[in-house]
C-alpha cells in the first residue's frame, strides 16, 4: 500500500482518538492553523473546535466513536478521506439509562506539510440515529412527535442536543436531503484536484 495513503489513514483515525482520549495537545497538533470543522453542534475553526470540546469534557455525557476502515485519496501534497463512524453516548431519559448512536460519514480534507499529514478540515454527512434502553425491558418515556419533528437523518441526535439546551438552528447535509449532501462530495474532489477553496 501507498505509505501516503496509510500514513493519511492513521492521521484520521488518530483525530479521533486524541478526542475521545483527551489527548489535547496531539488533537490540537494534527490540524492545520487554518482547519475548518463542520458538525452538528459546530461550524467553526479547529482551534474553536479544540477549546469548546475540552470545556464539554467536564461534563458527565461524553460520546465516544466507533470507527470503520477510511477510504482515502491522494493528488500530491492534498488527500481526502472519508471515514463512516458511529457516536455514541451514554444518556438519562427521565432517570432511566439509554444509548443513543448517531451514525455519519465524516469527510476529512488533509495536507502535507514539512512530510507530515495534517487535517485541514472535517465536514460530516449524517445517515441516522437511534435511541434505545441500556437494560433490555426499561421503557423510555420519550414521545413519537417529539421526534418526528427532526430529520431522519439525525431525530435523535437534535432532540438530545434540545434536551442539553443546544439546539441545532442549521440544516445538516444527510442522506435525506441529497441536495444538502451532494454538493460536499463535489467540494472534496474539486479541492482534491486543485480547487484552493
Amino acid at each position: 500500500m501507498n505509505n501516503d495513503i496509510i500514513e493519511v489513514t492513521q492521521s484520521v483515525l488518530a483525530e479521533r482518538q486524541n478526542r475521545d482520549r483527551g489527548w489535547w495537545q496531539a488533537w490540537e497538533d494534527g490540524f492545520t492553523s487554518d482547519a475548518f470543522i463542520n458538525m452538528s453542534w459546530i461550524n467553526d475553526t479547529a482551534a474553536e473546535f479544540v477549546r469548546r470540546t475540552k470545556a464539554l469534557s467536564t461534563d458527565k455525557i461524553w460520546g465516544h466513536h466507533r470507527l470503520s476502515p477510511p477510504t482515502v485519496r491522494v493528488n500530491g501534497n492534498r488527500a481526502i478521506a472519508e471515514l463512516p463512524l458511529g457516536i455514541e453516548f451514554r444518556i438519562l431519559v427521565e432517570d432511566v439509562e439509554a444509548d443513543l448512536a448517531s451514525f455519519c460519514r465524516s469527510q476529512y480534507r488533509l495536507v502535507k506539510q514539512d512530510g507530515v499529514w495534517k487535517i485541514a478540515g472535517i465536514t460530516s454527512i449524517y445517515e441516522y440515529d437511534t435511541i434505545t434502553p441500556a437494560l433490555p425491558g426499561e421503557h423510555l418515556a420519550i414521545k413519537a412527535h417529539d421526534l418526528k419533528q427532526y430529520r431522519p437523518s439525525y431525530r435523535c441526535l437534535a432532540w438530545y442536543l434540545a434536551k442539553q439546551g443546544n439546539p441545532l438552528t442549521r440544516e445538516l447535509p444527510g442522506d435525506d436531503r441529497p441536495d444538502l449532501s451532494r454538493p460536499i462530495y463535489q467540494a472534496e474532489w474539486a479541492w482534491l484536484n486543485g480547487d484552493n477553496n
